[in-house]
């Protein structure tokens, strides 16, 4: 006789799950007890992710968020595999710097295309599989939905975007008792954040730069902005929707 698996408490789907910020929400949410289902772009880091992790409560699947469906085939492939989904983390994006006034259209496109398009249907497509059951949607949105910093207006536009949405949706998904917020990271040591500051002519200096214009002194790490996720998502979160919270150390509170 073969024994089942028992099904896990509680279910997170995270996007953009492959590297940075995603990688380490995934790792604190299945730290937190979630299955996770991962998705990305990158196959073999994804199934290393999953891995670690253990495959009875752990899977990758690759995807694409800005084809037609894809959103929808995550949350189905969820749902069939883990019984169904509790959290949702819309993570996944794209970076883009460019003097506005000269930035091409295409490139404006591509920018909205990953950041606001692909992240309003995954939205939309956890809602819908969230309707009966209620949970939580936590997006990733930016420190630069806030505030201005040149030549990353198109950026901050897409994720200014998702933080307005973000409000728009806790009110009208809160009958559902499906809860919407977002964190807003500021500036934080990806591999993107290593790679820029290993392009500088001084990299000690550009990094006390940055570090000198935030109040707390040095830039987040991955998982100082996990740990916000894991809070929003968890139910130590159950009476708050419709929020942002900034994860910059005191940035945009200047």
């Amino acid at each position: 006789m073969t024994s089942q698996v028992p099904m896990p408490t509680r279910v997170a789907l995270v996007t953009g799950a492959t590297s940075g910020i995603g990688a380490e929400a995934a790792r604190r949410l299945h730290h937190d007890g979630h299955a996770v289902l991962l998705s990305g772009r990158c196959g073999e880091r994804g199934e290393a992710l999953a891995g670690e992790f253990g495959r009875d409560n752990a899977c990758f699947v690759p995807a694409d968020l800005t084809r037609d469906g894809e959103p929808d085939r995550l949350l189905e492939h969820a749902v069939d595999r883990f019984g169904r989904v509790d959290v949702v983390v819309n993570n996944a994006a794209a970076d883009h710097t460019g003097e506005l006034l000269y930035v091409p259209a295409a490139e404006i496109r591509d920018t909205f295309e990953i950041n606001t398009f692909a992240a309003i249907a995954v939205l939309q497509a956890a809602g819908r599989a969230m309707r009966q059951s209620g949970g939580s949607i936590v997006n990733v949105t930016s420190r630069l939905a806030t505030v201005g910093v040149p030549t990353m207006g198109v950026y901050s536009a897409s994720k200014g975007a998702m933080k307005a949405l973000t409000a728009a949706a806790a009110v009208e998904l809160a009958p559902y008792n499906i809860r919407v917020n977002a964190v807003a990271p500021g500036m934080t040591r990806t591999p993107l954040y290593e790679a820029w500051l290993s392009s500088r002519k001084n990299p000690e200096a550009a990094a006390r730069q940055v570090a000198d214009r935030i109040p707390l002194g040095r830039p987040a790490t991955p998982q100082d902005v996990a740990h916000a996720i894991a809070f929003l998502a968890s139910p130590n979160a159950d009476y708050i929707t419709g929020i942002t919270l900034p994860v910059d150390g005191g940035y945009t509170a200047q």
